[in-house]
Protein backbone atom coordinates (compact mmCIF):
# COMPACT_ATOMS: atom_id res chain seq x y z
CA UNK A 1 0.00 0.00 0.00
CA UNK A 2 1.57 3.47 -0.49
CA UNK A 3 3.10 5.10 2.23
CA UNK A 4 1.51 7.70 4.07
CA UNK A 5 2.86 11.48 3.70
CA UNK A 6 6.22 12.03 5.64
CA UNK A 7 6.58 8.66 7.65
CA UNK A 8 6.37 5.27 7.30
CA UNK A 9 3.31 4.13 8.74
CA UNK A 10 0.37 6.04 9.86
CA UNK A 11 0.42 8.07 13.34
CA UNK A 12 -2.94 8.95 14.03
CA UNK A 13 -3.36 11.37 17.58
CA UNK A 14 -6.93 10.01 18.75
CA UNK A 15 -6.13 7.90 22.07
CA UNK A 16 -7.16 4.67 21.29
CA UNK A 17 -6.75 3.10 24.01
CA UNK A 18 -9.86 3.23 26.64
CA UNK A 19 -8.27 3.04 29.62
CA UNK A 20 -5.86 6.07 28.85
CA UNK A 21 -8.58 8.15 26.93
CA UNK A 22 -10.79 7.72 30.30
CA UNK A 23 -7.69 9.12 32.26
CA UNK A 24 -7.11 11.99 30.19
CA UNK A 25 -10.78 13.17 30.25
CA UNK A 26 -10.33 13.06 34.41
CA UNK A 27 -7.33 15.18 33.69
CA UNK A 28 -8.80 17.58 31.90
CA UNK A 29 -10.89 18.18 34.28
CA UNK A 30 -8.41 19.91 36.48
CA UNK A 31 -6.33 21.95 33.54
CA UNK A 32 -6.91 25.70 32.43
CA UNK A 33 -9.25 25.11 29.18
CA UNK A 34 -9.90 27.06 26.19
CA UNK A 35 -13.32 27.21 23.67
CA UNK A 36 -11.11 26.44 20.33
CA UNK A 37 -12.59 27.86 16.29
CA UNK A 38 -14.58 25.81 14.70
CA UNK A 39 -11.92 25.28 11.58
CA UNK A 40 -9.55 24.35 14.79
CA UNK A 41 -11.89 21.86 16.01
CA UNK A 42 -11.95 20.44 12.56
CA UNK A 43 -8.16 20.73 12.70
CA UNK A 44 -7.96 18.50 15.48
CA UNK A 45 -9.97 15.91 14.24
CA UNK A 46 -8.01 15.30 11.03
CA UNK A 47 -5.12 15.32 13.41
CA UNK A 48 -6.69 12.42 15.19
CA UNK A 49 -7.88 10.56 12.20
CA UNK A 50 -4.90 10.70 10.95
CA UNK A 51 -5.26 12.87 7.80
CA UNK A 52 -2.85 15.42 8.64
CA UNK A 53 0.17 12.98 9.40
CA UNK A 54 3.04 13.06 10.28
CA UNK A 55 1.91 16.59 12.11
CA UNK A 56 2.02 16.37 15.87
CA UNK A 57 -0.21 19.05 16.89
CA UNK A 58 -0.92 22.42 15.86
CA UNK A 59 1.86 24.73 14.32
CA UNK A 60 3.50 27.64 15.44
CA UNK A 61 4.16 30.99 14.35
CA UNK A 62 7.43 30.42 12.44
CA UNK A 63 6.18 27.06 10.84
CA UNK A 64 2.58 28.89 9.82
CA UNK A 65 4.56 32.16 7.73
CA UNK A 66 6.56 29.05 5.93
CA UNK A 67 4.04 27.17 5.23
CA UNK A 68 2.25 29.91 3.97
CA UNK A 69 4.81 31.11 1.71
CA UNK A 70 7.03 28.45 0.66
CA UNK A 71 5.03 25.15 1.04
CA UNK A 72 7.22 24.03 3.86
CA UNK A 73 7.69 23.48 7.55
CA UNK A 74 10.77 25.29 9.15
CA UNK A 75 11.98 21.67 9.64
CA UNK A 76 11.50 20.73 5.45
CA UNK A 77 8.76 18.87 5.38
CA UNK A 78 6.41 19.70 2.51
CA UNK A 79 2.59 20.77 3.86
CA UNK A 80 0.24 23.48 1.49
CA UNK A 81 -1.62 25.04 4.91
CA UNK A 82 -1.27 26.30 8.04
CA UNK A 83 -2.88 24.12 10.48
CA UNK A 84 -3.24 26.30 13.81
CA UNK A 85 -4.90 26.76 16.50
CA UNK A 86 -5.66 30.96 16.47
CA UNK A 87 -8.02 32.43 19.22
CA UNK A 88 -8.81 36.17 19.97
CA UNK A 89 -8.36 36.06 23.83
CA UNK A 90 -5.41 33.73 24.77
CA UNK A 91 -5.80 35.31 28.58
CA UNK A 92 -7.85 32.08 30.18
CA UNK A 93 -4.70 29.49 29.56
CA UNK A 94 -1.97 32.03 30.77
CA UNK A 95 1.36 30.29 31.65
CA UNK A 96 -0.59 26.93 31.51
CA UNK A 97 1.67 24.39 29.81
CA UNK A 98 -1.27 21.89 29.52
CA UNK A 99 -4.41 22.72 28.39
CA UNK A 100 -8.02 21.44 27.33
CA UNK A 101 -9.40 22.00 23.74
CA UNK A 102 -13.38 22.42 24.22
CA UNK A 103 -15.53 21.53 21.13
CA UNK A 104 -17.47 24.63 20.11
CA UNK A 105 -19.82 22.56 17.77
CA UNK A 106 -21.41 20.80 20.82
CA UNK A 107 -23.74 21.65 23.54
CA UNK A 108 -21.39 22.19 26.91
CA UNK A 109 -17.99 23.09 24.94
CA UNK A 110 -16.83 18.88 26.14
CA UNK A 111 -13.52 18.50 26.07
CA UNK A 112 -12.00 17.52 22.58
CA UNK A 113 -8.23 17.23 23.01
CA UNK A 114 -5.01 18.02 25.44
CA UNK A 115 -2.26 19.99 24.29
CA UNK A 116 1.06 20.72 25.36
CA UNK A 117 1.88 24.51 25.63
CA UNK A 118 4.76 25.21 23.23
CA UNK A 119 4.35 28.79 22.60
CA UNK A 120 1.82 31.78 22.33
CA UNK A 121 2.64 33.71 19.63
CA UNK A 122 0.28 36.56 18.23
CA UNK A 123 0.10 36.99 14.32
CA UNK A 124 0.44 41.03 13.17
CA UNK A 125 -1.72 42.24 10.42
CA UNK A 126 1.14 41.83 7.73
CA UNK A 127 1.56 38.60 8.88
CA UNK A 128 -2.74 37.67 8.24
CA UNK A 129 -2.31 39.51 5.46
CA UNK A 130 0.23 37.72 3.66
CA UNK A 131 -0.94 34.28 4.58
CA UNK A 132 -4.82 35.01 3.37
CA UNK A 133 -3.21 36.22 0.12
CA UNK A 134 -0.75 33.01 -0.10
CA UNK A 135 -3.31 30.67 0.78
CA UNK A 136 -6.52 31.85 -0.93
CA UNK A 137 -4.92 34.23 -3.46
CA UNK A 138 -7.32 36.70 -2.63
CA UNK A 139 -7.81 39.62 0.28
CA UNK A 140 -11.33 39.77 -0.46
CA UNK A 141 -13.38 39.41 2.67
CA UNK A 142 -16.50 38.40 0.93
CA UNK A 143 -14.78 34.99 -0.30
CA UNK A 144 -16.04 32.81 2.63
CA UNK A 145 -12.54 31.51 3.67
CA UNK A 146 -10.77 34.68 3.92
CA UNK A 147 -13.51 36.00 6.06
CA UNK A 148 -13.32 32.83 8.81
CA UNK A 149 -9.84 32.69 8.58
CA UNK A 150 -9.84 35.95 9.72
CA UNK A 151 -12.48 35.93 12.22
CA UNK A 152 -10.39 33.56 14.79
CA UNK A 153 -8.27 36.21 16.35
CA UNK A 154 -4.67 36.36 15.86
CA UNK A 155 -2.86 34.60 18.99
CA UNK A 156 -1.99 31.10 17.71
CA UNK A 157 -1.20 28.50 20.34
CA UNK A 158 1.08 25.88 19.25
CA UNK A 159 2.08 22.24 20.50
CA UNK A 160 1.47 18.55 20.61
CA UNK A 161 -2.30 17.22 21.50
CA UNK A 162 -3.64 13.88 22.13
CA UNK A 163 -7.36 14.02 21.05
CA UNK A 164 -10.43 11.96 22.66
CA UNK A 165 -12.64 12.40 20.36
CA UNK A 166 -14.01 13.49 16.82
CA UNK A 167 -16.30 15.81 17.90
CA UNK A 168 -19.81 15.78 16.60
CA UNK A 169 -19.10 13.71 13.25
CA UNK A 170 -19.22 10.07 14.54
CA UNK A 171 -22.37 10.58 16.59
CA UNK A 172 -24.17 12.84 13.08
CA UNK A 173 -22.13 10.06 10.16
CA UNK A 174 -22.46 6.74 11.76
CA UNK A 175 -21.83 4.88 8.76
CA UNK A 176 -20.21 7.87 6.90
CA UNK A 177 -16.97 9.40 8.96
CA UNK A 178 -14.32 7.17 8.98
CA UNK A 179 -10.56 7.83 10.02
CA UNK A 180 -7.61 7.57 7.35
CA UNK A 181 -6.38 4.71 9.67
CA UNK A 182 -9.96 2.74 9.42
CA UNK A 183 -10.25 3.56 5.70
CA UNK A 184 -6.51 2.11 5.15
CA UNK A 185 -7.85 -1.07 7.01
CA UNK A 186 -10.57 -1.79 4.79
CA UNK A 187 -8.34 -1.09 1.38
CA UNK A 188 -6.30 -3.52 2.70
CA UNK A 189 -8.87 -5.89 3.72
CA UNK A 190 -10.55 -5.70 0.19
CA UNK A 191 -7.11 -6.21 -1.24
CA UNK A 192 -7.43 -2.86 -3.53
CA UNK A 193 -4.13 -1.81 -4.69
CA UNK A 194 -4.99 1.10 -6.95
CA UNK A 195 -7.58 3.32 -5.15
CA UNK A 196 -8.94 6.51 -6.54
CA UNK A 197 -10.15 9.23 -4.69
CA UNK A 198 -13.15 11.73 -5.46
CA UNK A 199 -13.41 14.84 -3.51
CA UNK A 200 -16.98 16.05 -2.83
CA UNK A 201 -19.15 18.76 -0.80
CA UNK A 202 -22.33 18.17 -3.22
CA UNK A 203 -24.40 15.62 -4.24
CA UNK A 204 -22.96 13.63 -7.32
CA UNK A 205 -24.63 14.28 -10.68
CA UNK A 206 -24.33 12.49 -13.82
CA UNK A 207 -21.25 13.69 -15.16
CA UNK A 208 -19.55 13.17 -11.70
CA UNK A 209 -20.87 9.50 -11.43
CA UNK A 210 -18.97 9.20 -14.58
CA UNK A 211 -16.27 10.72 -14.30
CA UNK A 212 -15.36 8.04 -11.19
CA UNK A 213 -15.69 5.75 -13.58
CA UNK A 214 -13.70 6.73 -16.57
CA UNK A 215 -10.58 7.66 -13.59
CA UNK A 216 -10.93 4.02 -12.52
CA UNK A 217 -10.90 2.93 -16.28
CA UNK A 218 -8.26 5.35 -17.19
CA UNK A 219 -5.86 4.11 -14.12
CA UNK A 220 -7.04 0.51 -14.07
CA UNK A 221 -8.07 1.27 -10.41
CA UNK A 222 -9.46 -1.37 -8.21
CA UNK A 223 -11.93 0.60 -6.32
CA UNK A 224 -13.19 4.33 -5.98
CA UNK A 225 -12.92 6.34 -2.53
CA UNK A 226 -15.76 8.51 -2.17
CA UNK A 227 -15.14 10.98 0.46
CA UNK A 228 -17.29 13.51 1.35
CA UNK A 229 -16.49 16.59 3.39
CA UNK A 230 -18.73 16.71 6.78
CA UNK A 231 -18.00 19.72 8.10
CA UNK A 232 -19.17 23.49 7.37
CA UNK A 233 -20.06 25.07 4.39
CA UNK A 234 -21.48 28.15 3.17
CA UNK A 235 -24.86 29.15 3.20
CA UNK A 236 -26.52 27.35 0.49
CA UNK A 237 -24.52 24.17 0.20
CA UNK A 238 -26.44 20.78 0.32
CA UNK A 239 -26.45 19.33 4.15
CA UNK A 240 -24.40 16.28 4.75
CA UNK A 241 -26.75 14.05 5.73
CA UNK A 242 -28.82 15.25 2.35
CA UNK A 243 -25.85 14.87 0.09
CA UNK A 244 -24.58 11.32 1.89
CA UNK A 245 -28.07 9.84 0.99
CA UNK A 246 -28.09 10.88 -2.32
CA UNK A 247 -24.41 9.74 -3.21
CA UNK A 248 -25.46 6.46 -0.93
CA UNK A 249 -28.57 5.98 -3.48
CA UNK A 250 -26.56 6.31 -6.64
CA UNK A 251 -23.30 4.46 -5.79
CA UNK A 252 -26.24 1.38 -4.46
CA UNK A 253 -28.01 1.83 -8.63
CA UNK A 254 -25.61 2.91 -10.90
CA UNK A 255 -21.63 0.88 -10.14
CA UNK A 256 -20.34 -2.55 -10.16
CA UNK A 257 -21.00 -4.07 -6.48
CA UNK A 258 -18.11 -3.72 -4.48
CA UNK A 259 -15.76 -1.32 -6.32
CA UNK A 260 -17.08 2.04 -4.04
CA UNK A 261 -16.36 2.82 -0.50
CA UNK A 262 -18.68 6.26 0.49
CA UNK A 263 -17.05 7.36 3.58
CA UNK A 264 -16.99 11.14 5.16
CA UNK A 265 -14.52 13.04 7.13
CA UNK A 266 -14.53 15.76 9.43
CA UNK A 267 -13.41 19.47 8.54
CA UNK A 268 -14.55 22.56 7.76
CA UNK A 269 -14.53 23.78 3.75
CA UNK A 270 -11.89 26.01 3.20
CA UNK A 271 -12.75 26.98 -0.31
CA UNK A 272 -8.57 27.44 -1.03
CA UNK A 273 -8.79 26.05 -4.59
CA UNK A 274 -5.48 24.71 -5.46
CA UNK A 275 -3.77 24.88 -2.01
CA UNK A 276 -7.08 23.03 -0.75
CA UNK A 277 -6.10 20.83 -3.68
CA UNK A 278 -3.01 19.80 -2.12
CA UNK A 279 -4.20 19.46 0.87
CA UNK A 280 -6.41 17.09 -0.61
CA UNK A 281 -3.83 15.30 -2.20
CA UNK A 282 -1.74 14.95 0.85
CA UNK A 283 -4.63 13.62 2.83
CA UNK A 284 -6.01 11.08 0.27
CA UNK A 285 -2.21 9.77 0.23
CA UNK A 286 -2.65 9.27 4.59
CA UNK A 287 -5.71 7.57 3.71
CA UNK A 288 -4.78 4.51 1.31
CA UNK A 289 -5.14 6.08 -1.98
CA UNK A 290 -3.18 6.12 -5.29
CA UNK A 291 -4.54 8.76 -7.42
CA UNK A 292 -7.14 11.72 -6.66
CA UNK A 293 -9.34 13.53 -8.98
CA UNK A 294 -8.65 17.22 -9.38
CA UNK A 295 -11.42 18.56 -11.66
CA UNK A 296 -11.89 22.10 -13.10
CA UNK A 297 -12.16 24.87 -10.08
CA UNK A 298 -11.58 21.80 -7.37
CA UNK A 299 -12.45 23.49 -3.68
CA UNK A 300 -13.00 26.59 -5.30
CA UNK A 301 -15.66 29.01 -4.66
CA UNK A 302 -16.95 32.21 -7.02
CA UNK A 303 -14.81 32.97 -9.55
CA UNK A 304 -11.79 33.65 -7.42
CA UNK A 305 -9.34 31.08 -8.95
CA UNK A 306 -8.67 29.80 -12.88
CA UNK A 307 -10.71 26.76 -13.97
CA UNK A 308 -7.82 24.93 -13.96
CA UNK A 309 -5.51 26.43 -11.58
CA UNK A 310 -5.91 23.38 -8.84
CA UNK A 311 -4.41 21.26 -11.17
CA UNK A 312 -1.74 23.47 -12.41
CA UNK A 313 -0.65 24.00 -8.82
CA UNK A 314 0.87 20.30 -8.86
CA UNK A 315 3.42 21.45 -11.78
CA UNK A 316 3.85 25.18 -10.16
CA UNK A 317 3.91 24.14 -6.79
CA UNK A 318 4.52 21.09 -5.50
CA UNK A 319 7.64 19.95 -5.88
CA UNK A 320 8.97 16.78 -7.81
CA UNK A 321 8.52 13.44 -5.11
CA UNK A 322 6.90 15.56 -2.11
CA UNK A 323 3.67 13.51 -2.81
CA UNK A 324 3.39 9.97 -3.68
CA UNK A 325 -0.62 10.10 -4.59
CA UNK A 326 -0.81 10.59 -8.51
CA UNK A 327 -3.36 13.50 -10.06
CA UNK A 328 -6.50 12.37 -12.59
CA UNK A 329 -7.00 15.63 -14.01
CA UNK A 330 -10.44 16.26 -15.26
CA UNK A 331 -11.62 18.57 -17.54
CA UNK A 332 -15.83 19.61 -16.94
CA UNK A 333 -18.18 16.43 -17.78
CA UNK A 334 -21.24 16.64 -19.65
CA UNK A 335 -23.95 14.66 -21.19
CA UNK A 336 -23.68 14.59 -25.23
CA UNK A 337 -26.15 14.60 -27.58
CA UNK A 338 -24.35 13.38 -30.01
CA UNK A 339 -22.41 10.48 -28.62
CA UNK A 340 -25.20 9.53 -26.01
CA UNK A 341 -22.95 9.65 -23.06
CA UNK A 342 -21.24 11.77 -20.87
CA UNK A 343 -17.96 12.47 -21.49
CA UNK A 344 -15.28 15.09 -20.50
CA UNK A 345 -15.85 18.37 -22.58
CA UNK A 346 -12.42 18.62 -23.60
CA UNK A 347 -13.10 15.15 -25.75
CA UNK A 348 -15.86 16.39 -27.82
CA UNK A 349 -14.25 19.37 -29.94
CA UNK A 350 -16.60 18.95 -32.61
CA UNK A 351 -19.90 19.64 -30.33
CA UNK A 352 -21.53 22.69 -30.35
CA UNK A 353 -23.09 24.14 -26.81
CA UNK A 354 -26.53 22.64 -28.45
CA UNK A 355 -24.99 19.06 -28.00
CA UNK A 356 -24.48 19.45 -24.43
CA UNK A 357 -26.75 19.13 -21.73
CA UNK A 358 -25.62 21.44 -18.94
CA UNK A 359 -27.20 23.00 -16.28
CA UNK A 360 -26.18 25.79 -14.06
CA UNK A 361 -26.46 25.34 -10.15
CA UNK A 362 -28.90 28.13 -9.80
CA UNK A 363 -31.26 26.62 -12.53
CA UNK A 364 -30.99 22.88 -10.96
CA UNK A 365 -31.61 24.66 -7.86
CA UNK A 366 -34.79 26.52 -9.33
CA UNK A 367 -35.90 23.34 -10.70
CA UNK A 368 -35.42 20.86 -7.69
CA UNK A 369 -37.45 23.63 -5.57
CA UNK A 370 -40.16 23.55 -8.01
CA UNK A 371 -40.49 19.74 -7.84
CA UNK A 372 -39.32 19.49 -11.82
CA UNK A 373 -36.70 16.95 -12.18
CA UNK A 374 -33.63 17.69 -13.74
CA UNK A 375 -33.87 15.97 -17.74
CA UNK A 376 -31.88 12.18 -16.71
CA UNK A 377 -28.95 12.81 -19.07
CA UNK A 378 -28.07 15.17 -15.91
CA UNK A 379 -29.19 13.70 -12.69
CA UNK A 380 -30.23 10.15 -12.38
CA UNK A 381 -34.27 10.09 -10.89
CA UNK A 382 -33.61 8.36 -7.56
CA UNK A 383 -30.99 11.47 -6.80
CA UNK A 384 -33.06 13.95 -8.44
CA UNK A 385 -35.96 12.55 -5.85
CA UNK A 386 -34.06 13.32 -2.67
CA UNK A 387 -33.39 16.45 -3.69
CA UNK A 388 -36.28 17.66 -4.69
CA UNK A 389 -37.95 16.68 -1.27
CA UNK A 390 -35.02 18.63 0.44
CA UNK A 391 -35.56 21.55 -1.41
CA UNK A 392 -39.13 21.41 -0.33
CA UNK A 393 -39.07 21.28 2.32
CA UNK A 394 -36.46 24.00 2.77
CA UNK A 395 -38.55 26.37 1.10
Amino acid sequence: MIKPHGSDKLNPLYVADDAKRTALLKEAESLASIVVSSAAAGNAVMLGSGYFNPLTGFMNKADSLMVAEKLKTTKGLFWPVPIVNMVKDASAIHGAKRIALRDPNIVGNPVLAIMDVEKVEEFSDADMKMMTEKVFRTLDPEHPGVAAFNSVGKFVISGPIQVLNFSYFEADFPDTFRTATSIRNEIAERGWNKVVAFQTRNPMHRAHEELCKMAMEAEKADGILIHMLLGKLKKGDIPGDVRDNCIRKMVELYFPKNTVMVTGYGFDMLYAGPREAVLHAVFRQNSGCTHLIVGRDHAGVGDYYGGFDAQTVFDTEVPKGALLIEIFRADNTAYSKKLNKVIMMRDGKDHTKEDWVTLSGTKVREMLSKGIAPPPEFSRPEVAKILMQYYQTTR
